[in-house]
This record gives C-alpha cells, sequence and structure tokens, in this order.
C-alpha cells in the first residue's frame, strides 16, 4: 500500500470520528452550561447539514481542481474547525464550529472514494480494508471522546484530535502527487438481469440508502446516550462519561470488521439472503433494546451493530453488479445524497423525541420500524442463494 493511500485510509477513519465527538461530548457540555440534553444536541444540527449539501460541492471541486488538494484540505480544514468548536465561547460558536467539521468532513466520501478507486491495484480489497478504517473510527470516537472530556474537559476531546489532525495534513501537503489508472477501471461487469430486475434493485437500494440511513446515523448517534440511561447506577461525573464511551466504543469495535466477510459473502451468495437477514435482525433487535436496561442492553447492542455494519456493502455491491458501468457514478452519487441527507434530519429528530419523551425508547421504535420496511424491500431482490453471475465477455476484455 503506497503512502498516499495509507493516508486517505486514516482519512476515513477520521471523517467517522470528527462526526461522532459531539454525540459523546455533550453528554458534559449540556449540565456545563445548564442546557438539557434535547437543547445542546440541536446545536449539532447544523453539522449535519453541511454534512450533507456541501458532498455534491466536494465532489464538483475535486473534479475541477484535482483530489491531492481537497484531501489536504479535509485534513487541514477538519482540524482547525475541531479546534475552534473545543475554543467555543458560547452555543452559537459552538454550533459554528461543528457546522465547520461537517463541511470539511464532507470532502471525503466523494473524494477519498474515487482516490481509493483510482490507486489501488486491488480495488475491492482496497474499499473493504477502507471500510474497516472507517468503522473504527466509529468505534474510537466514543471511547476517547469520553476519556477526553470526562478526565481533561470537553473541550480536550475536540482541540486534541483537531490538532493531530492539523499535523498530519501538513504531511499530507507535502506527499507528492500519485497519478495512477486503477487495474480494472470501471468496477464489476454488469450481471445479465432484466430491466424489471435492475429496476427493482434499483428500489431496493434506494429504499434502502434512506431507512438504512436513519437507522444507522440514528444508532451511531444515539448510543451514547442511550447506555447512559440504560446503565445509570453508578456512572456518574466524569468517570461516568468515560465509562458510557468506552461501552460504546466497544461494542462498535466488535462489529467494526463485520464488512470483510459480508463482502466475502456476497460473491458467494448474493445479495438477497445477506440484506434479508441483516436487515430482519435488526428490526427485531431494535425493538428489543428499547424495552431491556442495564448489562442486557450492551449484550443487545453487539449483534445489533454487526447488522448495522455488515449490511453497509450490501447497497454498493448491488449498484456494482446491476447498474451499467457508465451509469454507476451517477447511481452511487444518488445513494450517497439519500444516506447524507438524512442524516442531516437525525440529531433534531433524536433531540425532539428525547425532549418528548424524556427516553431513547420512542427512537429505538422508530428505528425498528425503518427496517423493517427495508427488510419487506429484500423481498424483491431478484436471485436465491446464488450470486448472479456476470454476462459473458467479447475475447480480450
Amino acid at each position: 500500500m503506497n503512502r498516499t493511500l495509507r493516508f486517505v485510509n486514516i482519512a476515513h477513519f477520521l471523517d467517522h470520528y470528527f462526526l461522532l465527538i459531539f454525540p459523546t461530548a455533550v453528554l458534559a457540555i449540556h449540565p456545563t452550561w445548564d442546557m438539557s440534553y434535547g437543547e445542546a444536541l440541536a446545536l449539532g444540527t447544523p453539522g449535519f447539514i453541511a454534512f450533507a449539501l456541501c458532498t455534491p460541492l466536494a465532489g464538483w471541486l475535486g473534479d475541477r481542481y484535482g483530489d491531492k488538494p481537497l484531501m489536504a484540505a479535509f485534513f487541514l480544514g477538519l482540524g482547525l474547525s475541531s479546534i475552534a468548536t473545543g475554543l467555543a465561547a458560547g452555543p452559537i460558536t459552538l454550533a459554528l464550529g461543528l457546522t465547520g467539521i461537517g463541511a470539511f468532513a464532507s470532502i471525503y466520501h466523494p473524494v477519498g472514494t474515487a482516490m481509493i478507486v483510482r490507486l489501488a491495484a486491488r480495488t475491492g480489497r482496497a474499499l473493504g480494508v477502507n471500510g474497516v478504517y472507517g468503522n473504527l473510527g466509529v468505534a474510537a470516537a466514543a471511547g476517547a471522546t469520553g476519556l477526553l472530556a470526562g478526565y481533561l474537559g470537553w473541550r480536550a476531546a475536540f482541540i486534541v484530535p483537531g490538532a493531530l489532525t492539523v499535523t498530519l495534513g501538513i504531511a499530507f501537503a507535502w506527499l507528492p502527487a500519485v497519478v495512477l489508472d486503477a487495474d480494472g477501471a470501471g468496477g464489476p461487469k454488469s450481471v445479465e438481469a432484466t430491466n424489471g430486475d435492475r429496476l427493482r434493485v434499483l428500489a431496493v437500494v434506494f429504499v434502502a440508502s434512506l431507512f438504512g440511513g436513519i437507522a444507522f446515523n440514528g444508532v451511531t448517534v444515539a448510543l451514547p446516550k442511550i447506555f447512559e440511561e440504560r446503565l445509570s447506577g453508578g456512572l456518574d461525573g466524569a468517570s461516568g462519561v468515560a465509562a458510557i464511551g468506552a461501552y460504546a466504543s466497544l461494542v462498535f469495535a466488535l462489529a467494526a470488521f463485520t464488512q470483510l466477510p459480508v463482502g466475502r459473502l456476497l460473491d458467494r451468495i448474493g445479495a438477497k439472503p445477506i440484506m434479508f437477514s441483516l436487515t430482519g435482525l435488526q428490526a427485531v433487535l431494535f425493538f428489543v433494546l428499547a424495552q431491556v436496561d442495564g448489562a442486557l442492553a450492551v449484550l443487545v447492542s453487539v449483534p445489533l451493530m454487526l447488522a448495522v455494519f455488515g449490511e453497509i456493502p450490501v447497497g454498493a455491491w448491488l449498484i456494482g453488479h446491476y447498474v451499467a458501468p457508465a451509469w454507476r457514478s451517477r447511481v452511487y452519487s444518488i445513494q450517497f445524497l439519500l444516506t447524507l441527507g438524512v442524516s442531516s434530519g437525525i440529531v433534531p429528530m433524536i433531540a425532539v423525541l428525547h425532549e418528548r419523551t424524556g427516553s431513547s425508547t420512542a427512537l429505538l421504535m422508530l428505528l425498528g420500524g425503518a427496517m423493517a420496511v427495508v427488510f419487506a424491500m429484500a423481498l424483491l431482490l431478484p436471485g436465491g442463494m446464488r450470486a448472479p453471475r456476470a454476462a459473458p465477455q467479447p475475447a480480450g476484455e
């Protein structure tokens, strides 16, 4: 793996890490500023909106000015925005800092993913490894933020990783530009399928991106608060915030590598049985988690997050196999917009539900309902227990 790819993988880790600092740090912010949890959490809304809205702009800038300058801006802008957030004097400046984090974080998916495809000799394996880095960023955010906020104050939770990221940005900017063509450009060959099958696949992918995005973003943002509610005994003060973050990080870490075996299974048995199983499991476990307390809540969260993380590559695999190469980029962009667009509404939705109900039970029931919709849509997928076979290609291709 060349040095540029290492930096791009680290960038995926940081992208997810920085987006999930605030959901844990807010547990220390709201009592410090004498705000309710819902009021304080709502300050993160502009950041998630910026993350969604700036993604198409980042892709256009990457195509126009090149991926290397945009990725350098990602590191430097993300780090400086995080430092500014840690230095916020009040709610307004905090929200502005979080908006900066969201705007610069939006660069990664359209630009970083394109760099992986352009530079990697084995694209599928590289994307799988890259996905694990992103998952580990999700896993690390809650634990590291809990420790920093619990023992050094919530400001340190933003300033320390921000300073490290600025340093990485300076190092990345000094790397020489790499110009390579990815082996096997264009991705997997399209399978033989009727137009009806292709339309059904697109319908399933887009619904899964929308409702699956609600479930993924909802549970990753809310899990620290869920654990605070369900593990309330003996989890007060600085050590309590650190412990909550550690539990959330442990659950995320256990699920972080799920995409690797799921990717292999996709190539062996196809997407239908995998999506059917994982979405059904999520629906059931969201409803179960809404009803349990104590250590059982942590135990239920482990298989839930295994299923949540495991489902992530299924949509991309379906697009790669059922959409013609000339259309894949446009279809992927729609998929990203649906998933990221939903993320902009997750924080206010969680805040409103918590303010009105005083707990996370209603949220978990809503997330379970969202996955029940995806589970039902999975029945429309073509194919059974075998992966579709690629259409024959002319000799020499």
